[in-house]
């Protein structure tokens, strides 16, 4: 589950730079030139993080990032501005714009990949290969592992990643709609019902475990994962 970036940048030296620097610290890298190959490519399939040049061809960074974060599909995206403008009233309108962090020009290339990992804990940390455990119940991204007080869990690579989202975004409800757009992405054209499907083998590989209880039905809303489990939680 390799963590995806997307570069936003005209300038191509600038971009092998960047493209050159996150690889070597285990990211996969996409690029683009310009606002309109950016909005094609975050589409197939959504990167887990944008690093976003302020001056771009065609529209700006601060234009395309205000796009991104009023569309319901890409507004959880978390973008990073890396731009050459860098007084406070610039940084103050990057991060009006919606961006969750801002990078002045020039920059050190560690600070940039701490940067990037620490607005990933942050925002989106699904998209981290770090550890996360819920009591007993331990997912390990890099190892693709799930253990339960120490038993490998068993599951296949769309349940991993729902168990990884959830497990990360505890207590909240998620619609069906929203868990196809945040898990399987939004260049995927498949029916919500699907999501009950991998919901269900989701709970019977937990099932052995009694984990199962952890993901509870919100009749009417979607789905939660609570290490609080709730009696009138419908399956």
């Amino acid at each position: 589950m390799t963590t995806k970036v997307l570069i936003v940048e005209d300038e191509q030296a600038i971009r092998q730079l960047v493209d050159h620097t996150l690889s070597n610290a285990g990211f996969e890298v996409l690029q683009a030139s310009d606002a309109e190959q950016a909005r094609t490519m975050i589409h197939k399939p959504p990167p887990d993080i944008v690093l976003m040049d302020w001056m771009l061809p065609g529209a700006s960074g601060i234009e395309l990032t205000r796009a991104l974060k009023s569309d319901k599909i890409t507004r959880d995206i978390p973008v990073i501005m890396l731009t050459a403008r860098g007084d406070e009233d610039d940084k103050v309108r990057g991060l009006d714009s919606g961006a969750e962090d801002y990078i002045a020009k020039p920059f050190s290339p560690r600070e940039m990949v701490a940067r990037i990992r620490a607005v990933l804990r942050r925002v989106s940390p699904h998209a981290t290969e770090e550890p996360v455990a819920v009591g007993k119940l331990k997912l390990d991204p890099s190892a693709h592992r799930v253990t339960f007080n120490g038993a490998t869990i068993d599951m296949g690579p769309t349940e991993f990643r729902l168990l990884h989202f959830f497990m990360t975004h505890q207590d909240k409800v998620y619609s069906r709609s929203r868990l196809l757009d945040r898990v399987w992405g939004t260049n995927v054209y498949i029916e919500e019902r699907t999501v009950d499907v991998h919901i269900r083998r989701l709970r019977k590989a937990l099932e052995p475990f009694g984990a199962e209880q952890l993901l509870q039905t919100v009749r009417g809303a979607g789905y939660r994962f609570s290490g609080v489990a709730e009696s009138h939680a419908g399956h």
